[in-house]
């Protein structure tokens, strides 16, 4: 096993994990034998929890991010689209909420900066779809509310809720 083979492995344990059950009810001895990644390796990777942690959610803010610009780009109504792809999100058997105020929730001050550049990131994605930055901010409430709403009762009515909600604020 290379070097990104063991830490594409172990970022894949840490996500499903980390998400699944929360980042301080799982430990590194646990990591490791999700990943089938040996101890020594693993540390040589990310020398501490604080590391993985990091690269754990820097990977899912890509991956998240570009999944939802993929999902909104060249449709008609792309502020709308965004509530669209929010509730096949919420929809699915996995669905834990967000993983970055999961993560804030957990950790307070100590969650890793990506916690606010994520949500800097999708407040910037929400003004280039409005081209309103107020508008934006209220996008956002709406996403996040939407997202907090459907992490205690998943499925797709939060987010189907909120783009009603975000017709009226567009002028639809």
């Amino acid at each position: 096993m290379d070097d990104e083979e063991a830490r594409t492995r172990l970022l894949d344990a840490a996500e499903e994990l980390f998400y699944r059950h929360g980042i301080q009810a799982v430990g590194m001895d646990r990591i490791r034998a999700a990943s089938g990644v040996p101890l020594k390796r693993l540390y040589r990777t990310f020398p501490a929890k604080e590391a993985l942690v990091t690269a754990y959610l820097e990977r899912r803010d890509r991956r998240w991010l570009t999944d939802l610009r993929t999902a909104v780009t060249g449709t008609p109504e792309p502020a709308l689209a965004v509530f669209d792809w929010l509730a096949q999100w919420f929809s699915e058997p996995d669905f834990r909420g967000c993983a970055f105020l999961n993560a804030y929730g957990e950790l307070g001050a100590a969650a890793p900066e990506i916690v606010r550049t994520h949500k800097a990131e999708l407040h910037a994605l929400l003004a280039d779809l409005t081209v309103d930055p107020a508008l934006a901010d209220r996008l956002l409430i709406l996403t996040e509310g939407a997202t907090t709403v459907a992490a205690l009762s998943p499925g797709p009515e939060p987010a189907l809720h909120a783009r009603e909600i975000a017709k009226l604020l567009l002028g639809k």
